[in-house]
């Protein structure tokens, strides 16, 4: 990893974009046979957590999760796809996309099981916090997500400005 902390040119999104595939292990499964949440969440942290290892080419930390639902069922037997980007970078932390298929080998399917937004902080290997480059959206969608990201960074900084309040 870097121990350069001065600024590095910006780069595209492209650039951060991971993808990993598990194939769902009865271990990984409640008594019913589907796909703990926990499991999917510590998937989905993981998936993150590459596309901003790639991004800021730092260690980074896991800051917060937004809600996460689950869609369908995941089954021992299927394969769970994780895609995951950077959506938009701020000083010392970025946001970071991941989105989960569950795809049935057998019955040739593929469904949207869950979506996920995460922030992850750069840090040294002291846990001090270093600045990122910046992200390049590319494509519409791309800028579609990287304004969102921003959105979404003011309602997670009101929330938590409303919570300080609360514990006053």
């Amino acid at each position: 990893m870097s121990d350069n902390h001065l600024p590095q040119d910006p780069r595209p999104v492209r650039d951060s974009q991971s993808e990993m595939a598990e194939i769902v292990l009865p271990n990984d499964a409640n008594p019913l046979g589907a796909l703990l949440g926990g499991r999917l969440m510590h998937w989905i942290d993981l998936a993150g957590a590459m596309a901003a290892h790639r991004h800021s080419r730092n260690y980074v930390v896991t800051a917060s999760i937004d809600h996460l639902d689950f869609l369908v069922p995941v089954r021992v037997g299927d394969l769970a796809i994780l895609r995951s980007s950077v959506n938009r970078v701020f000083h010392t932390s970025m946001e970071v996309g991941v989105k989960v298929w569950v795809e049935n080998y057998i019955s040739d399917s593929c469904h949207h099981v869950s979506s996920a937004y995460l922030t992850y902080v750069a840090v040294d290997r002291d846990g001090h916090h270093l600045p990122v480059p910046a992200v390049i959206p590319e494509s519409d969608e791309e800028r579609r997500r990287y304004e969102d990201a921003g959105r979404r960074r003011d309602v997670r900084r009101a929330e938590l400005e409303r919570r300080r309040q609360r514990s006053l």
